[in-house]
């Protein structure tokens, strides 16, 4: 039966390790086997689509079930599996109609809508590349992706154009509310295009989050986004083979992260398609009252957010009024959830104690590296797990040596995931990548015993008299504190010991916490040099860019918060 091991007398549970086994070695669903890779010698799975056009003819198995149900200030707008590859066919149809062929960058600027799901699939059907612009941006750094990416075409809504101030972007320009029509008109009768396309095109250029300053375009394949549903799809089979359940698609799924960003594109976007699950987007700002209602009119089974918007969906009144067993998960993304984050979603739903699990990744690595299941978390909060099957994991010194296990040091990634490179900047790729195709992740952790454990993004690292400090394990112990609500810790410059560290705090509402208060609790678990010697509060909730991060160059004023939130 599931979750158990038959050679081992048929009532011992599996292991990580023997679960993982069963589902990708000789034979199983994920079987892995090796192969060549943009030159190198790499795992990657075996029975996969080869292109994200293959995963779209695919999807038309299920008919007209709901793929995409998008709530627009109460109106229901819908995409249905079978309907979206002929709307698909007309769209790249018209785009072709319009000159733009493979390899031809089609800019998408506008917030979650159909248009912008179609248009992202018409250009993975004809081998064009979306480039996705964060819908935040503002006209500076509009005109920056103009420039840095020199699309063919750019496909944008109104509301995002006219932060342009009426200066013409400089490129044939589709408004969504004007024009999208036609496109879905143009050729109803349409098949999908039959261009070549190879597993190592790429399908999008996505901008680093640019929480250090300006983004670079990642180059992201159509290889890295099927592998990443593959891994996926290996995280449920395993957790579920482990539980002793069958893995069942049952129910919907709540989109709520831009499509500009991994989380809304690889994971609610191409991950469902391929599943063959509804997601349901809320529209415009995030109503926690209206996704409630959504939760019941929608039947969905799972939600996903930031924590920010986890949060807010546990404190809204009207959480009481659907049957909590309806929720059978619930996960944090974008940013790194936290104990007291987990403890209060527990609280709410009792029957989802013990599913959280913690997964690792970044842009430039595809956006999965490893996956933590909850028993991993309760035994070392700062483990992110295995890496995931088809990736490789290094530690590596200052001068790029490998560490042995336990030692701190850079993590460096090698998979089927990772990007082909950033957009037109051999300076940057030049920089992050080894021989190998290694990719630098700019994080800091160390690998035990096969496990790899985060200490910190190495650029955030406070280096203070000596001492390495690592800002996440002095944030977990803030988020302990019942009056902290937010909290992020930098270094700053300090004439003797180079840095110390100091904690921006926003306190939750009524709560009430001095600095000599907040210090005092740090020291009762963490080493002298790791405490705060400042304390700075704040009223405004912290800055946080599109995906929920904490951009803490705008904390150390080495950045200004642009980002127009809507």
């Amino acid at each position: 039966m599931p979750g158990t091991d038959s050679d081992t007398g048929g009532d011992t549970p599996l292991t990580h390790e023997q679960a993982t086994a069963a589902l990708t070695g000789p034979g199983g669903f994920f079987e892995v086997t090796t192969e060549e890779v943009l030159g190198e010698s790499m795992q990657v799975f075996v029975n996969r689509p080869r292109s994200l056009r293959d995963m779209l003819t695919g999807a038309a198995r299920n008919g007209d079930a709901d793929y995409a149900v998008f709530d627009d200030a109460g109106e229901r707008r819908v995409l249905t599996f079978e309907g979206l590859q002929g709307q698909v066919a007309s769209v790249a149809a018209a785009l072709a109609d319009r000159g733009i062929g493979h390899g031809d960058r089609v800019a998408i600027l506008a917030a979650n809508c159909p248009e912008y799901i179609v248009t992202f699939w018409a250009c993975a059907a004809m081998g064009a590349v979306a480039v996705c612009f964060n819908g935040w941006w503002t006209r500076s750094e509009i005109e920056y992706g103009l420039e840095a990416t020199t699309p063919a075409l750019l496909v944008a809504d109104r509301r995002r154009l006219a932060r342009l101030d009426g200066t013409d972007p400089g490129v044939p320009t589709i408004v969504i509310e004007d024009d999208f029509a036609d496109l879905l008109a143009f050729a109803p009768d349409a098949g999908l295009p039959e261009t070549p396309i190879a597993e190592d095109d790429p399908i999008v250029l996505q901008f680093t989050s640019g929480t250090t300053g300006r983004p670079k375009a990642a180059m992201v394949s159509h290889r890295s986004f099927i592998s990443f549903v593959l891994a996926a799809f290996v995280i449920g089979a395993r957790d579920s083979m482990l539980a002793g359940d069958t893995p069942s698609a049952d129910g919907a799924r709540l989109a709520v992260f831009p499509m500009f960003h991994l989380s809304g594109m690889q994971s609610s976007t191409v991950t469902s398609l391929m599943a063959g699950s509804k997601t349901v987007w809320p529209m415009g700002r995030f109503d926690p009252a209206r996704v409630v209602q959504l939760t019941v009119d929608e039947g969905i089974s799972a939600w996903n957010g930031t924590a920010t918007h986890i949060y807010r969906l546990l404190a809204e009144p009207d959480i009481e009024g659907f049957d909590p067993l309806q929720l059978t998960s619930v996960a944090i993304g974008g940013s790194a959830s936290t104990p007291d984050l987990i403890r209060a979603t527990e609280e709410r739903f009792p029957h989802l104690v013990g599913t959280f699990g913690s997964g690792y990744g970044l842009t430039e690595s595809g956006g999965l590296v490893s996956y933590a299941p909850n028993e991993m978390l309760r035994d070392a909060p700062d483990c992110v797990g295995y890496p995931l099957p088809t990736v490789e994991v290094k530690i590596i010194d200052e001068e790029c040596n490998d560490l042995p296990d336990g030692e701190n040091g850079e993590i460096c990634v090698r998979s089927p995931l990772v990007m082909l490179g950033y957009w037109d900047n051999p300076e940057a790729n030049e920089a992050v990548f080894l021989p190998g195709r290694w990719l630098r992740t700019g994080d800091f952790g160390r690998m035990v015993d096969g496990r790899l454990h985060m200490a910190s993004r190495l650029r955030d690292l406070i280096l203070r008299g000596g001492e390495n400090v690592y800002p996440s394990e002095v944030e977990q112990r803030l988020e302990e504190h019942p009056a902290v609500g937010e909290v992020a810790v930098h270094g700053v410059d300090h004439p003797t010991l180079i840095q110390e560290v100091k904690a921006v705090v926003v306190l939750r509402q009524g709560a009430d916490a001095s600095a000599d208060e907040i210090t005092a609790f740090c020291a009762e678990t963490l080493s002298y040099y790791k405490v705060p010697t400042i304390v700075e509060f704040r009223d405004e909730p912290l800055p946080r860019n599109a995906t929920g991060k904490i951009v803490k160059a705008v904390l150390t004023g080495d950045a200004e918060h642009t980002f127009v939130e809507e």
